[in-house]
């Protein structure tokens, strides 16, 4: 049968080819893949090569934002079945070590994670994964809906290394993807005000339209916050938005700082006891982030601005550069 998968064989250059058809291990299952949300980080992976100390050094295929239907599962697997409608958490564990028997199995220093080097992503058409990876997801949920699940964890656990409550007056800067889906998740928690900031009109404006108060980066107010949540990963942006939070407040670094090092006011935040918590992906967050999407309380689909068939992948990677109105690209294996 048939596989195809987007293969990035080079910096900047994708190839379209047959791939083995994967056969399910006795723990694994088989998922017909129908939507890949792209993620700035595939976007780094394919016009530089490298996230910190994860580098491309061969052939790869990017994606992890992923859903898609089980078509075969392995001998022992009893938590899906052929045909259920799946959402794909991308990380599998070794589920042996010290993190992971603690319950931190997102710590875990073997951590197989789609698109990151050296292992293959979802930018196929059929994909073999460890079965306890998959969530099946209602029938009314969209397979875009269900890629998406993946970024709306990142905000879900950034929400919760920052401990949020409710009442809380949060802060929130960067509108891309993980902005938003953070803004969001702070509001389903019952946060008092969410503002959201950035420089792009665009963004501001869909963060307006989805109900959130919103800044211009360069023209801060005075007002001041219970909670930060950092997703834009800008040089200064978490040193100034520490700088807002009230006496007691908490901070989360939610985006990938693209600074070696970052430079934080200690005088003047120890005074008021402030808190930071840094974000490494997610733990635990796939039941909550479908019930979050499932009964309303979170939409998603506002995000997805752009759609691609598979020979379009490069497209899809390159869209955020190349189209100043567009938020999220999703690529459809099957299409």
């Amino acid at each position: 049968m048939s596989n195809r998968a987007a293969v990035m064989t080079e910096l900047e250059h994708i190839e379209v080819r047959e791939v083995p058809d994967p056969a399910p291990g006795p723990r694994e299952a088989v998922v017909r893949i129908e939507a890949v949300g792209v993620c700035g980080s595939d976007t780094a992976y394919y016009k530089v090569g490298r996230i910190g100390d994860y580098v491309v050094d061969g052939p790869i295929i990017l994606g992890h934002e992923v859903s898609g239907q089980v078509v075969e599962v392995g001998s022992e697997v009893t938590n899906v079945a052929v045909g259920d409608r799946v959402a794909i958490e991308p990380g599998t564990p070794c589920r042996d070590c010290r993190e992971c028997m603690a319950g931190r199995y997102h710590l875990c220093p073997d951590l197989v994670f789609l698109a990151t080097p050296p292992y293959d992503g979802a930018l196929v058409e059929r994909m073999a994964i460890d079965a306890r990876n998959l969530y099946p997801i209602p029938d009314d949920m969209t397979y875009e809906e269900g890629a998406l699940l993946e970024p709306l964890s990142v905000g879900i656990w950034g929400c919760r290394r920052a401990n949020l409550e409710p009442g809380d007056d949060v802060l929130v800067t960067g509108a891309g993807p993980v902005g938003l889906l953070s803004a969001a998740v702070a509001r389903a928690f019952g946060g008092g005000t969410v503002t959201i900031t950035d420089i792009s009109d665009f963004r501001l404006g869909l963060a307006k339209e989805m109900g959130f108060e919103i800044e211009r980066s360069e023209v801060p107010s005075e007002r001041r916050f219970d909670v930060l949540l950092e997703c834009s990963g800008a040089p200064g942006v978490l040193a100034n938005g520490m700088r807002r939070l009230r006496p007691g407040g908490r901070a989360a670094m939610i985006g990938m700082s693209k600074e070696g090092s970052i430079g934080l006011p200690l005088s003047q935040l120890n005074v008021n006891e402030l808190s930071l918590s840094l974000v490494n992906r997610y733990n635990h967050t796939w039941p909550t982030a479908i019930e979050l999407v499932s009964s309303g309380r979170v939409d998603v689909k506002p995000l997805v601005t752009h759609h691609f068939p598979l020979e379009e992948a490069a497209d899809a990677l390159t869209l955020s550069g190349r189209v100043g109105d567009s938020v999220k690209a999703v690529v459809h294996p099957q299409k």
